[in-house]
C-alpha cells in the first residue's frame, strides 16, 4: 500500500535522536508533518516543545499545545524512552521511579490528552514498549515494569478506542542508538551485538500510521534476526 502520509501531523514523543529521530525523519519524506516532544531540539526545522515526560502534566500541557499549533492531530508514536540497569537494591530510588514515569506514565499523559484530536481524525496511535515488555530478565526492574505496562495500556486500550482510533503496540528489538551509550560497559551490546537499524523500525511505525480507517494493525514485533530477548 502506499505511505503517503499527505501532510497527516504526528506527533512523535522522543523524536530528537534513536528511533524517534527515525520516525520523524521516515514521516516527513512521506509527506507528513512531523512535530516533537523531548528535551532536545530535534531535527533543524521540525516544530517542537523542551519537555520532560517524567512531569505527566507539563506531557499534558505539551501535547495540547503541539495539536493545537498542528490543528489537530493524525497520529502519535510514543518513541521516548529511558533506562538505568543494575539491581533493584542498587538503583536509586528516585532514578527506579523516573525510569517507569517516563516509560509508562508520560507514554499515557500524551495519548490521553491526544486522543480527543485523533478520535475527530480516525487517526492512530503507536506505543513503543520492547521486547523487555514480553520477557523479563535481571537487572532491569524498572524497565520490564514500565515495558510490560506499556503492552497491558496499550491492549487496554485498543480495546477502549477500537472503531474510533488505531491503536498499533511496537515490540522493536535492540537498534543501533544513543540509547546504550550512558550504561556501564557490563550493560552495553557488545561488539558482536546483532542491533537492528532504527530507520527499519521506523518504515514499520510507518507502516501502521498509513493504514486507512478500519484497519487495524494491532501489534508489531521488529528485532533482528537472531535477537536474544525474544521470544
Amino acid at each position: 500500500m502506499s505511505r503517503d502520509m499527505n501532510g497527516h501531523a504526528i506527533l512523535v514523543t522522543g523524536g530528537s535522536s534513536g528511533l524517534g529521530a527515525a520516525v520523524v525523519n521516515a514521516v516527513g519524506k512521506a509527506g507528513g508533518r512531523p512535530y516533537v516532544l523531548d528535551r532536545q531540539a530535534p531535527a533543524e526545522g521540525v516544530p517542537w516543545i523542551e519537555c520532560d515526560l517524567a512531569d505527566t502534566r507539563a506531557a499534558e500541557a505539551a501535547t495540547r499545545q503541539l495539536a493545537e499549533r498542528a490543528g489537530g492531530l493524525n497520529g502519535v508514536v510514543t518513541a521516548a524512552g529511558t533506562d538505568a540497569p543494575g539491581r533493584l537494591a542498587d538503583v536509586p530510588g528516585d532514578i527506579w521511579d523516573r525510569i517507569v514515569t517516563i516509560n509508562l506514565l508520560g507514554t499515557a499523559a500524551v495519548i490521553r490528552t491526544a486522543v480527543p484530536h485523533l478520535e475527530r481524525t480516525h487517526g492512530t496511535v503507536v506505543t513503543v514498549a520492547s521486547t523487555l515488555g514480553v520477557k523479563a530478565v535481571s537487572d532491569a526492574t524498572a524497565y520490564c515494569a514500565a515495558k510490560f505496562g506499556v503492552v497491558g495500556f496499550t491492549r487496554a486500550l485498543a480495546a477502549e478506542l477500537a472503531g474510533t482510533v488505531g491503536v498499533t503496540l511496537l515490540i522493536p528489538g535492540g537498534m543501533r542508538t544513543a540509547f546504550f551509550d550512558e550504561r556501564d560497559e557490563r550493560y552495553r551490546p557488545g561488539p558482536d551485538a546483532i542491533l537492528n537499524d532504527p530507520a527499519d523500525t521506523a518504515e514499520a511505525v510507518l507502516f501502521a500510521l498509513a493504514q486507512p480507517p478500519g484497519c487495524a494493525v494491532r501489534e508489531l514485533v521488529v528485532c533482528a534476526e537472531l535477537e536474544t530477548s525474544y521470544p
